[in-house]
């Protein structure tokens, strides 16, 4: 028998590498910034409130990493093209985070087309419009790079109770990130989705309160969530370790579904 070398373990260092995860003010996509800061990434750190941009930003400073504040509405194609010519001054990007989204708490029988809408633009459009852009710069720039959008159990499964624009733009973006995949692949792109299950952030609390959450808690095997928990799976996809994952949904849930 030939004995062979041990490879040396893939690293999931990000040195050297620019990234921007859109909606990072707060809660995930803050979560999301600030791992790929402690691996050695330039963030961008994008948000529609340019206050919790700047303060999260600042945060990532403060602890040493290197970052900068990028607000702006990734819903609409102007904040867009502003924020990509901000990374091309940078030199570019090599890893893009689709975080931004919001969810209403709201049935069949009181969504409107303007809420309708307004969801699918938020979770669905943002995440189309700074693909775009940043998959042209990464095939422009010819050394690959790393696609990731924020799906959702519910992608999978539906909402446990309304929220049926919300689940619908994450089983959207789901399908996005494996029709992305075939694209990126030839380029050295990955494209791959994230599905939380129960993540307690802020967002969780002002929809649900603390008696929801209670009752969300007994869904999950593993105990709810923490932003820091896709924060790990994101640097993982993003990393040298996941270079061979694409066209993936990674699910962190907690056992709250298993497929």
């Amino acid at each position: 028998m030939v004995s062979q070398t041990p490879a040396a373990p893939l690293s999931f260092r990000l040195d050297g590498k620019t990234a921007l995860v859109t909606g990072a003010g707060r809660g995930i996509g803050a979560a999301i910034a600030s791992a790929f800061a402690a691996a050695g990434a330039l963030v961008g750190v994008n948000d529609l409130d340019g206050a919790s941009a700047a303060a999260s930003a600042d945060a990532i400073v403060a602890a040493g990493g290197r970052a900068l504040a990028l607000p702006g509405d990734v819903g609409t194609p102007d904040a867009v093209a502003r924020i990509f010519d901000a990374l091309a001054a940078q030199g570019g990007i090599d890893i893009l985070v689709n975080n931004a989204g919001t969810t209403r708490d709201e049935t069949i029988f009181d969504i409107t087309l303007e809420s309708w809408n307004e969801l699918m633009r938020i979770n669905l459009t943002s995440a189309f419009l700074c693909s775009k852009r940043a998959m042209t710069m990464m095939r422009d720039q010819g050394r690959g790079g790393r696609i990731i959008v924020m799906g959702s159990v519910t992608g999978h499964q539906g909402a446990l109770y309304g929220h049926l624009h919300y689940a619908t733009t994450k089983a959207g973006l789901h399908g996005f990130a494996k029709t992305l995949a075939r694209t990126g692949a030839p380029l050295g792109i990955t494209v791959n989705a994230i599905a939380p299950g129960i993540v307690v952030t802020d967002l969780l609390r002002r929809t649900h309160g603390d008696e929801g959450i209670a009752v969300l808690e007994k869904l999950v095997p593993a105990g709810l969530g923490a932003p820091a928990d896709i924060g790990a799976a994101a640097l993982y996809l993003a990393s040298e370790a996941g270079r061979q994952v694409t066209g993936a949904v990674l699910d962190v849930n907690g056992g709250m579904l298993m497929r």
